[in-house]
C-alpha cells in the first residue's frame, strides 16, 4: 500500500513543478507532462482541502449541538 502524500508534500511538488516550467530551459514535450503532473496534483489538492472542509463542518456542527444541550 502507497503511503499518502501529505497536502505539505503535494504543495512542495506543486512548486516544484511550477520551478522547472518557469524556467523556460525543457523542451515542450517535457512541459506537457509538467503540466499534466500538477493539474493531477491541484485535483489531489482539491479533493483534500474538501475533505478536510467537511471534517471541519462536522466537528463544528457537532460542537453546536453539544453547547445548546450544555
Amino acid at each position: 500500500m502507497a503511503k499518502k502524500e501529505s497536502y505539505d508534500d503535494m504543495v512542495k511538488g506543486l512548486q516544484t513543478i511550477l520551478n522547472n516550467m518557469e524556467n523556460n530551459e525543457l523542451p515542450l514535450e517535457d512541459l506537457m507532462k509538467e503540466y499534466e503532473s500538477g493539474v493531477k496534483l491541484i485535483n489531489k489538492l482539491y479533493k483534500t482541502l474538501n475533505s478536510l472542509e467537511g471534517k471541519l463542518t462536522t466537528i463544528k456542527e457537532n460542537m453546536e449541538v453539544e453547547l445548546k444541550n450544555e
